[in-house]
């Protein structure tokens, strides 16, 4: 399992502590997982996240089109963890991604499920139809501002019952606050998306 050097974890978590902020994460158990990010109400997720992921002793991955990869962005893209994705309306990513965890002894994939910092009234269900075909548990990621805590709670390993999967990926998240909590929506699966895409 590969994971940050010792040495970056300890400066990463130190700058969190200097400016209030706890890391917590429970090890995973197995090499590989899609991991869910919840609640994403602001711009300062990603900044406090990039700084939250340096101390987790995990590589952790995204997924992003494939334009974020080329030339000048390309090696930074890869550098920080990025995995290009083909876009357009035949391109079936949930199946890409699949095929990226089969290829790999170890792959831990984070996935933003609302898919913006605004308020959405359903989740994009490609992390969950993704979790399901790579036969992978979920890493459940959080940010929780009062409390000033961010990293993994805890993995769910998923039935197939969308309805008792979901119920428990609420469990989870009772009590877990963003930074603008009105920009905060339910947890329930688009009815209707494209099922080709994360």
């Amino acid at each position: 399992m590969t994971g940050t050097n010792s040495f970056t974890s300890r400066i990463a978590r130190g700058l969190l502590a200097v400016f209030g902020w706890k890391l917590v994460v429970e090890p995973p158990t197995r090499p590989k997982a899609v991991i869910i990010f919840y609640p994403h109400t602001s711009n300062w997720d990603f900044f406090i996240g990039i700084v939250a992921r340096s101390g987790v002793a995990l590589t952790i991955h995204w997924a992003g089109k494939d334009s974020l990869f080329s030339w000048p962005l390309g090696t930074l893209s890869k550098s920080l963890g990025g995995i290009p994705l083909k876009r357009g309306q035949r391109a079936n990513q949930v199946a890409q991604l699949a095929a990226e965890f089969g290829r790999r002894d170890s792959f831990y994939l984070a996935i933003a499920p609302e898919g913006t910092r605004r308020r959405t009234d359903a989740w994009k269900s490609g992390f969950y139809r993704l979790a399901l075909a790579a036969k992978v548990p979920l890493g459940l990621a959080f940010i929780d501002y009062p409390r000033r805590e961010i990293g993994i709670m805890g993995y769910l390993t998923l039935c197939g019952d969308e309805a008792v999967d979901l119920a428990n990926i609420r469990a989870a998240y009772v009590g877990r606050i963003g930074k603008h909590p009105d920009q905060q929506g339910p947890i329930v699966l688009a009815a209707t998306d494209n099922r080709n895409k994360t």
